[in-house]
């Protein structure tokens, strides 16, 4: 159900008009701001799917406005939705049960970007982003949790080939503050703590993408994330990567993305029979959609 309603939007996506100020990657960030006194509206769609036992399926939905404020400074909020699909998987400390239900509100975040230098005026772009989330659900399991979380990223961009090639780089570090809802009925001896806790992740990844046809891009992107906890140190990593195919034109534009975990590690889910993956809260694929439109 997820997989043919994500392909029937991005069909219909992929047939509109576009504008010049878009995403040409679908995890990956430019360092391009929106001008001084222009808006922009994006919707994202990302399913996530396959730990590798059972039955794992969510659905992320995430609504955001950006606004320029000046020519290198712009502000975003955004509204972030879930649904879910699991059953015949526990893990413990993790996933505690079944669980599906339809979409519903996740969390809500506020951002804001500073353009250092411009891909287009000083040959090499740099832009700064922090953002402040705080979310009311676990996007693992789908119960419900405290988080407060806050992000800072760098943006860099650059364009080959009279801007027919181009070359984003991202480097991030995520703190989030992180507390569980206790659970009713539990399996016996299954450990679901909920104790606050502290999360500290680092983030980096590269992308390129070409323009083969007036507006239409085909590209590529990696993107290798890392969690430390305060009591164990570093946790897991994982290394994603996949293929995107954009399109823009005068005010639409839509990027459809691929995603899938190449490598991973750390600790593994009991029965795990899935070598060298990080599956306790990633998956195996992720396909993502977003579709921006610029007034």
């Amino acid at each position: 159900m997820f997989r043919k309603s994500l392909l029937g939007i991005a069909v219909l996506a992929l047939s509109l008009p576009a504008l010049a100020d878009e995403n040409l990657f679908g995890y990956l960030r430019g360092a391009e701001v929106l001008p001084k006194g222009t808006g922009e509206i994006y919707q994202w769609f990302t399913q996530r799917s396959d730990k590798g036992a059972g039955k794992y399926r969510a659905l992320d939905s995430k609504t955001e406005i950006e606004y320029g404020v000046t020519d290198r400074f712009q502000l975003s909020g955004e509204l972030n939705m879930m649904s879910i699909n699991t059953s015949g998987l526990l893990i413990d400390g993790y996933l505690p049960g079944d669980k599906k239900y339809g979409l519903r509100p996740q969390g809500v975040e506020v951002s804001m970007k500073y353009n250092f230098l411009s891909p287009a005026k000083d040959d090499f772009g740099l832009s700064a982003t922090t953002s402040f989330e705080y979310g009311m659900v676990d996007v693992n399991s789908g119960q419900k949790k405290t988080e407060y979380e806050i992000e800072t990223q760098l943006q860099a961009q650059k364009y080959f080939m009279e801007g027919q090639l181009t070359w984003v780089g991202n480097v991030g570090l995520r703190a989030a503050h992180e507390k569980r809802k206790a659970i009713a009925n539990l399996p016996e001896g299954f450990d679901w703590p909920t104790s606050a806790e502290m999360e500290i992740t680092t983030k980096v990844g590269t992308g390129l993408s070409y323009r083969f046809a007036p507006g239409w891009y085909v590209g590529a992107e990696m993107l290798h994330e890392a969690e430390f906890e305060t009591e164990v140190g570093k946790e897991r990593w994982s290394l994603f990567g996949g293929p995107s195919l954009h399109y823009g034109g005068k005010q639409w534009w839509a990027t459809l993305t691929f995603f899938k975990q190449l490598r991973g590690g750390g600790e593994k889910y009991e029965g795990q029979t899935v070598a060298n993956r990080h599956l306790i809260e990633k998956t195996q694929k992720e396909l993502r959609l977003k579709v921006g439109y610029n007034f």
